[in-house]
């Protein structure tokens, strides 16, 4: 990869969508008409993360990858509100103010968790689901140490470099190229109140209050893919091939080099794996 890199942003059209009060951020691409991919980013994430992924299939697909509610340039649900039937009521919204009957969804992380969730909910309004290093349940103690994370205010920087140089991952293991790391810390950042900060909502985290999938899984129709990064410790092997059981029409692929932030650590051979899935279903 090189540091001259275009990302998909670049090519978007920024639409803002108003669902239940909130207006919700969407990058686009595309033209109606072609079939809709909608793609979810993780917790604390933003719709820029999937800038090396979306341009691989805008001549094909209306393309859109969503701020989620708290997150990017979406706004934060007051009082908080971040709960996973709230972030599939938005993504309901979102579906139907583009119109679309039924929509490929592909979820990273908090993403995935809210797009399997949604497949069960709503299996009528999905065409594909592609579940991205992402688990059906998040354990007691990691979502305790999630919310503690949410109590804390967000940390001023005097300047937008010094925010965006400060831009870590969670896990932070990564073997993300550095010019699109650094891309994600410029476009994960505002200016606000005079000094610079992360884009997101901290009661996006303290007030977190994802399901459990697990029971939901049985009711997912839509044909499924499950891609898990080889060194992920977020989704073992063991949990990835359960995952695989319990949804009737799912496959699991492995991302080589990647952590569980694979859409950052290896988008290529991401790309390549959910072209191959979507493409029959075109």
């Amino acid at each position: 990869m090189s540091s001259t890199l275009r990302f998909g942003c670049e090519r978007a059209r920024k639409r803002t969508v108003k669902v239940g009060g909130l207006r919700l951020n969407v990058l686009e691409w595309g033209i109606a008409g072609r079939p809709p991919l909608c793609f979810l980013h993780g917790g604390s994430a933003h719709a820029h993360w999937f800038d090396l992924v979306a341009p691989a299939f805008v001549d094909r697909f209306h393309t859109i990858a969503l701020d989620q509610r708290g997150h990017g340039e979406s706004d934060w649900a007051t009082p908080p509100a971040y709960a996973t039937e709230n972030f599939a009521a938005d993504l309901l919204g979102v579906i139907d103010a583009f119109g679309w009957r039924q929509v490929a969804l592909v979820g990273h992380s908090m993403g995935g968790h809210n797009a399997m969730s949604f497949s069960a909910w709503h299996p009528d309004r999905v065409s594909a689901l592609v579940i991205v290093d992402s688990r059906p349940v998040i354990p007691a103690d990691r979502l305790d140490r999630l919310r503690a994370r949410g109590q804390r205010t967000l940390r001023p920087y005097p300047s937008a470099e010094a925010a965006a140089q400060s831009f870590r991952l969670l896990p932070r293991e990564t073997n993300a190229e550095p010019a699109f790391f650094a891309h994600l810390g410029r476009a994960g950042i505002v200016q606000r109140d005079g000094h610079w900060a992360y884009r997101f909502d901290p009661a996006s985290n303290s007030a977190r209050a994802p399901v459990d999938a697990w029971p939901l899984l049985e009711r997912i129709a839509a044909p499924t893919l499950i891609a898990r990064g080889e060194l992920s410790p977020v989704l073992p092997p063991e949990m990835a091939e359960k995952l695989r059981v319990a949804i009737r029409a799912a496959t699991l692929v492995e991302i080589p080099a990647s952590y569980h932030h694979l859409v950052l650590d290896n988008p290529g051979a991401f790309v390549q794996a959910l072209d191959r899935f979507l493409a029959p279903l075109i």
